[in-house]
């Protein structure tokens, strides 16, 4: 499709999540400022009021937090990340209430945990609860629950957050808010950086340096959202990245900052945080047999065809499954905690059964909850 069809497909999106980073929404020494956020919610409301839903993924809790703990920069580690999101998450949340509320608008919170994207009651009960708040004409605002997060197991941006939630939402079109007007092939203070209008697939981002930071308030940089472009477009959704000030503008199609198209069709959203924004706790090495049945022939995984267990991890955590080569050819969730199977490698489910019991007839890995990630060794 052409670059003029997907801005329409934006334009007329009836279903638009929006994310917004916290250098956009904060003054320099980390309070929220009056006007960004005034300005946001004026063009996010005038969107609503037309009849199409949004959904907001806002950062911003933990930069909110900073100024009344007397904190001068974002706190490095999870305590006083966590204090400081505690603190800012109600102030945050007080301004889009009080702001949307005086435009007519309700507003619901949602803080949600990679839980409720991987594991299947948590994502109908969110994907339940989003559709119910959206029938009421309440516009929810999203952040992840950084209060219990914990370094292991969290999204690691509100990026990717808002990819994962564009799809949990079945949503028509992600609009990334930044600092920064559109994705540059360098810094754009650099000399010689030059403005990607269009991103059709990972060929358009060849050469592109992305080594650039986020702002002192954030945790992301461009980086992040490229990635989180990857997510959505792989899964069909079409993203513009712009600047916050642009919003109005890009939600109506216009020309500005970057599109990135669809590349892809819809999967299960735990698949897209398996492949784009989960950490690998451990390693299983395969046999070639093995590799081929999980890439060929798209099999669940047995412990017949596994030859070694690297890292330590527990039942539903993300693994990578690596060939005889040591190529990672597959990201999946395990169904065994690392102590328990280096017994059980090299035995067929019928073995296992017979000597420990039927609660070791269950795959390694299962087919619904693995993504090949080099399909190259299918060959």
């Amino acid at each position: 499709m052409s670059s003029a069809g997907v801005r329409e497909q934006v334009a007329t999106a009836q279903r638009v999540v929006v994310k917004i980073g916290s250098s956009s929404l904060t003054t320099p020494s980390g309070g929220i400022d009056p006007e960004r956020i005034q300005r946001l919610v004026d063009a996010l409301a005038a969107v609503r009021q037309s009849g199409r839903e949004i959904v907001l993924v806002s950062s911003g809790a933990i930069a909110a937090g900073l100024a009344p703990l007397a904190l001068k920069t974002r706190p490095r580690d999870l305590a006083t990340q966590q204090a400081a999101a505690s603190v800012g998450q109600g102030l945050l949340m007080g301004y889009y209430t009080h702001l949307f509320g005086a435009q007519d608008l309700g507003v619901g919170q949602v803080l949600l945990t990679v839980d409720d994207v991987t594991r299947r009651g948590n994502y109908r009960n969110a994907y339940r609860t989003f559709g119910r708040l959206l029938e009421l004409g309440v516009v929810p605002i999203v952040n992840e629950n950084d209060t219990v997060a914990t370094h292991e197991i969290r999204f690691g941006d509100n990026d990717r957050l808002a990819a994962l939630v564009a799809h949990l939402v079945h949503a028509d079109a992600l609009i990334l808010l930044s600092d920064i007007d559109s994705l540059y092939t360098s810094n754009p203070h650099k000399p010689g950086a030059r403005r990607v209008t269009d991103v059709h697939g990972d060929e358009d981002l060849a050469g592109i340096d992305t080594s650039s930071r986020g702002s002192s308030v954030g945790t992301g940089g461009m980086v992040t959202k490229i990635e989180a472009a990857r997510i959505a477009t792989s899964a069909g959704i079409p993203v513009v990245l712009t600047l916050a000030d642009t919003a109005d503008q890009a939600l109506q199609g216009a020309p500005v900052g970057t599109l990135f198209h669809p590349t892809g069709k819809r999967r299960p959203t735990r698949l897209l945080w398996l492949e784009h924004a989960s950490d690998a706790r451990g390693e299983l090495t395969l046999d070639a047999g093995a590799v081929r049945a999980v890439v060929q022939r798209k099999a669940s995984l047995l412990p017949a065809g596994i030859t070694a267990v690297t890292g330590t991890f527990t039942a539903g955590e993300p693994v990578d499954l690596v060939g005889p080569d040591g190529v990672v050819v597959a990201r999946g969730l395990a169904n065994y905690d690392s102590e328990e199977l280096p017994g059980l490698l090299g035995r067929t489910t019928r073995e296992l059964t017979a000597a420990l019991g039927s609660g070791y007839d269950r795959t390694v890995v299962h087919r619904d909850a693995l993504v090949v990630l080099d399909h190259s060794a299918s060959s």
